[in-house]
């Protein structure tokens, strides 16, 4: 019979979260995600999978991920440091594409975005500063030094993230205007990010 230092993991009270800084990470990637769905914005990786593919996408991966990181595995390091590393790149990349400010505790805050209105933005903000905070925490906090380094293959992923993010605005746009009862209508009255 296999040990559990066999298999490192080390034995935890029932209901126990190990890595509550990564279950974080994961919640605040739905929360993201959520919000963009359901302020009609549309969902992360919709123009490429169809709102179908790219709600079974999330649905499966995130709930993947709190799974892992509340179990806290020590032989799931690598892929917690990636998620992590993902997550920061996902929150960073709205200050790239979106006009910002540095904030009373000196972090950015977007002061547009998205086609958003202007009340929305508040909680915008809030879920992309604790997205961004949260998913360093986790790194700094649950992942091992040694196993951090993977947190750079989730960063790497930001230039594409930045690429479909544009893209995704370019695709919203011309949904807006398809199809206006479902999509935020602000967003057929804007235009690129890049473009001012």
């Amino acid at each position: 019979m296999t040990s559990l230092s066999e298999w490192n993991m080390e034995p935890t009270r029932p209901g126990r979260i190990k890595r509550p800084w990564a279950v974080a990470a994961a919640g605040l990637t739905a929360a993201h995600h959520g919000f963009e769905l359901a302020s009609g914005i549309g969902l992360v990786l919709q123009p490429e999978l169809s709102l179908a593919g790219s709600s079974a996408l999330w649905g499966i991966q995130i709930p993947a991920w709190v799974l892992l990181a509340a179990r806290g595995s020590r032989r799931h390091d690598g892929l917690l440091a990636a998620l992590a590393g993902s997550a920061l790149a996902g929150s960073l990349v709205h200050y790239f594409l979106w006009p910002w400010r540095r904030g009373r505790l000196g972090l950015p805050v977007l002061t547009e975005a998205e086609g958003l209105p202007t009340s929305a933005l508040g909680a915008y903000n809030v879920i992309l500063q604790g997205w961004a905070v949260v998913s360093v925490l986790s790194l700094l906090t649950e992942v091992p030094k040694g196993r951090r380094r993977w947190a750079l293959v989730g960063f790497s992923g930001l230039p594409v993230l930045y690429l479909s993010a544009r893209h995704h605005f370019t695709w919203i746009s011309n949904e807006a205007v398809v199809r206006p009862a479902w999509w935020n209508r602000a967003i057929s009255r804007n235009t690129d990010p890049a473009d001012g």
